[in-house]
């Protein structure tokens, strides 16, 4: 079995973990938005899936996929892998500076002002725009990474 075939493995089930938990965010923050008394624990459920599982699998993505394009001797100028590296740190700069701290708003306004407040809802609208929107870089990656196209 070749390094690159642990590293691609690797790789997948970082992508796996990191787009998985973000896809599930949508479900478990629609039950937080219909059920007072459980979103606090969702809420929380969430900050912790992003923080500690689907930020540390997008970090150890790049790690583990500028290793198999050097363990393959790829250039980075690749278009698909440029494009997903740039791509990579819009999401990752979105996401902790953006989705993070908004999260976190939608957080402190359930605790301070509670579920039925307008300081809630306008924190759990932009927590979810600022989702939504980081999902179209990530989509791209996706898309670079299996059609692999060129230019």
């Amino acid at each position: 079995m070749s390094l690159y075939l642990v590293l691609k493995f690797i790789h997948i089930l970082l992508a796996i973990v990191a787009v998985g938990f973000n896809a599930s965010y949508g479900i478990w923050l629609a039950r937080a938005a219909t059920n007072p008394a459980a979103a606090p624990l969702l809420l929380r459920g969430v900050k912790l899936m992003d923080d500690r599982f689907a930020n540390p699998a997008y970090a150890f993505l790049l790690i583990t996929g500028l290793a198999m394009a050097g363990t393959a001797s790829l250039p980075l100028t690749t278009f698909w892998i440029a494009g997903a590296t740039i791509l990579w740190l819009i999401a990752m700069v979105w996401g902790l500076a953006m989705y993070t701290p908004a999260l976190k708003g939608q957080i402190r306004a359930l605790d301070d002002k509670g579920f039925d407040s307008a300081e809630y809802r306008q924190a759990q609208q932009r927590a979810r725009t600022i989702g939504v929107v980081n999902l179209l870089p990530i989509a791209l990656i996706l898309i670079l990474m299996v059609f692999k196209p060129t230019l």
